[in-house]
């Protein structure tokens, strides 16, 4: 019996992106409760009573001043932020041809991958496909939205991109997720400070701006959610549409910023995708990872999260113990000190650092971890 394909999604129905921009190859589920209180759950995925993926932080929303410094932010990295779009992009194009599909990681891939389908247009007259999959460290890709790209596009023409590498994880597991499937694991991202991958925009550890917030610089969708309740075995992994956050999103405003640049960034991009010749990864931020793991006494090197994103990403909605930089006031920092003050988390200069930041992430595991989260219908 043929299974019936599931539906792929658009905005406004899901997600504040215009349907134009992306497809997203997952299953809607905004009316369930799948948020947990952070040290909860924290503590139910590190104590391995639950994966990290089968619920959903609550969505930190920052104050005023976050805010003002997030638009500040843009404002000054918006055409360096262009740039490595570009660079990014004209190696996809110059690497894989024209006829590519892009394909964002969900859900810190997608804005990149809207960048990358926009520059495509106005620097190579181009107009490629783009669509947003769900990849779960630990669990793998999305094999149901794997197959409904290979019934329209050749897996060898697929381009998978994401926002950035820390230590490189994603990297990792896309390449084995789609070993023996025809699809090419060669994975494209905007920032590689981590040295793991071939196609990138650049390798300097910088501010990207939509590591600074969460689903507000996403479309308003959430982390994908993967779990045996919800996801069955011929649906899309899940997400959440946050359309009460309509007010404070940011989305477009991002994309809008980064894209009026393109103009006077394509010469310096095309010149960044030439120069950058030798792009053999060569892994050495795992490496740096794993001695800040055994200088600060860390368990496992998934509590050490490098690079500017990840860092950020520590604060927005893990729980932190500390974070390290390399510099007291790098300016590409003024957000993660400013979090890490109102989450009262300490910050160590570490001048030797390989990364400009680290954050570290609390082992709660032993903690009173309460019920684990359950997974409610809200309406």
């Amino acid at each position: 019996m043929t299974v019936a394909e599931p539906p792929a999604l658009t905005g406004p129905h899901f997600g504040s992106y215009a349907p134009d921009e992306v497809t997203w190859l997952l299953k809607d589920l905004s009316g369930f409760h799948l948020e947990a209180p952070t040290e909860q759950r924290e503590a139910a995925v590190q104590s391995g009573r639950a994966h990290y993926a089968e619920s959903l932080p609550i969505e930190y929303q920052p104050d005023e001043r976050y805010q003002d410094l997030f638009d500040a932010v843009l404002a000054e990295s918006a055409e360096r932020l262009a740039v490595a779009v570009g660079a990014m992009t004209e190696l996809i194009v110059a690497e894989r041809g024209r006829d590519v599909a892009l394909v964002s990681l969900a859900r810190a891939g997608t804005p990149i991958g809207i960048l990358a389908r926009r520059y495509a247009r106005a620097a190579l007259d181009l107009d490629l496909p783009h669509y947003t999959i769900s990849i779960v460290r630990g669990r793998g890709i999305d094999t149901v939205a794997l197959d409904y790209l290979r019934r329209r596009h050749d897996p060898a023409a697929v381009v998978f991109i994401d926002g950035w590498t820390g230590k490189g994880a994603i990297a990792r597991e896309l390449d084995a997720a789609l070993e023996g499937t025809g699809f090419n694991s060669e994975l494209a991202v905007l920032a590689d400070p981590g040295e793991c991958v071939r196609t990138y925009g650049t390798r300097d550890d910088f501010l990207i701006a939509s590591a600074c917030l969460n689903s507000t610089v996403s479309g308003l969708v959430s982390r994908t959610v993967l779990n045996r309740d919800l996801i069955g075995p011929n649906d899309f992994h899940g997400a959440k549409f946050y359309r009460e956050l309509a007010g404070v999103d940011a989305s477009g405003k991002l994309l809008d910023a980064v894209s009026a640049r393109f103009d006077p960034a394509a010469a310096r991009a095309q010149a960044d995708a030439v120069r950058a010749s030798d792009r053999t990864p060569t892994w050495s931020g795992w490496a740096s990872v794993d001695k800040v793991r055994a200088e600060y006494g860390i368990s496992t090197v998934n509590f050490v999260k490098p690079g500017v994103g990840e860092t950020t990403r520590v604060l927005l909605r893990r729980v932190p113990w500390r974070v390290l930089v390399r510099s007291a006031d790098d300016p590409d920092h003024r957000h993660i000190r400013l979090l890490a003050a109102d989450r009262g988390v300490p910050v160590d200069v570490v001048s030797d650092l390989a990364y400009s930041c680290m954050g570290l992430v609390r082992d709660v595991s032993e903690d009173d971890p309460g019920p684990a989260p359950e997974h409610t219908a809200t309406s």
